[in-house]
């Protein structure tokens, strides 16, 4: 199979011809139709995110069909739409896993870091990291629902039942969650990098009552505000925008270091929390409101053997939304 390999921090993928990957008892394998694009993979490339897969396929929005599946897989069919997010694996037993919080397992792995991710027109999947998807959905579509969506939506639920909330670093996470939490009757600010003005008009698009820059500050005080930029800086900012007892929620795996505040800011019960990984429930109860309500996802499309450039583009700032490689034809047919 064809593949996008990471084998450096600092130099780009390689492409590459791998052995069709076999799954095992508890794992189902996928012919891949889509993988979304993440920062978090820009950050493995960078050296971010040390102690990766050596010769790791990146890739964890990823989208296929069931075509071969292990003696102990349960729940699932040959030829099946499926999705794979960035939580791998988990040890199932620990205090963690036992409570329903399994994205604090100390013994997890990630797919398309510790294992091998979507950047390939073949993957394997443990079936704890399996999940049926809604239709109404072309492949392409669905897939920045897969961490962008997934590890947005803890990071809303976090945030809180306020009603005013600002989202920092307007992308494929923010402009996901800005249509579940205007549909749910909160009022959305779209913070973006400055002169993204692109970003600001998709923000008014989805429903936002304002959209500006980080360095302009809102008509309205903040109940909550979620930041998906890896910018530090971004939390006293975020902090200075805050109603008393609101709640800054950090909803990356790496960030920049946070520059020292004055107490004034945190002051009035306000809090800062991060966001880990996903749940399984999360999961589940976020496909479900992904069915209900069609999340217009706005996406760039790139071939397998671009994902370099596409990683390029997001590292500029370039895209508007999320970046989606689009690997293969369904087995089923062609992708709506």
């Amino acid at each position: 199979m064809r593949a996008m390999q990471f084998n450096q921090a600092g130099m780009p993928l390689e492409q590459v011809e791998r052995p069709l990957p076999q799954p095992s008892p508890d794992q189902v394998r996928l012919k891949v139709s889509a993988c979304g694009v993440c920062r978090t993979d820009l950050h493995i490339l960078d050296g971010d995110l040390t102690g990766p897969k050596p010769q790791l396929i990146p890739g964890h929005e990823i989208v296929g069909y069931i075509d071969a599946m292990g003696a102990k897989v349960q729940g699932f069919r040959l030829g099946q739409r499926v999705g794979v997010p960035w939580l791998g694996q988990t040890c199932g037993h620990c205090h963690y896993c036992q409570n329903r919080r399994e994205n604090l397992c100390d013994q997890a792995r990630f797919t398309g870091y510790h294992l091998d991710g979507g950047y390939a027109e073949y993957t394997v999947a443990h079936q704890q990291a399996v999940y049926a998807l809604p239709e109404g959905y072309s492949d392409v579509a669905i897939a920045p629902l897969l961490c962008a969506g997934l590890i947005g939506y803890r990071a809303y639920r976090m945030a809180g039942d306020g009603t005013h909330l600002g989202l920092f670093g307007f992308g494929a996470a923010a402009h996901i969650l800005c249509q579940i939490a205007v549909h749910q009757g909160q009022k959305v600010y779209a913070f973006t990098r400055p002169g993204d003005h692109a970003a600001q008009q998709l923000a008014l698009q989805l429903g936002a009552e304002w959209a500006g820059d980080s360095a302009q500050t809102p008509p309205q005080q903040l109940d909550a505000a979620i930041i998906f930029a890896a910018v530090g800086a971004l939390v006293p900012t975020a902090l200075q925008c805050l109603a008393k007892g609101g709640r800054v929620v950090c909803a990356g795996i790496h960030m920049s270091p946070i520059p020292e505040f004055s107490y004034d800011l945190l002051w009035g019960e306000r809090s800062v929390c991060s966001v880990a990984n996903l749940t399984r429930a999360d999961g589940e109860e976020f496909l479900q409101i992904a069915a209900e309500l069609p999340i217009k996802t706005t996406v760039s499309c790139f071939a397998l053997e671009q994902a370099n450039e596409a990683l390029r583009q997001m590292a500029s700032g370039q895209l508007t939304g999320a970046a989606v490689l689009k690997i293969s034809e369904s087995i089923l047919g062609p992708s709506l």
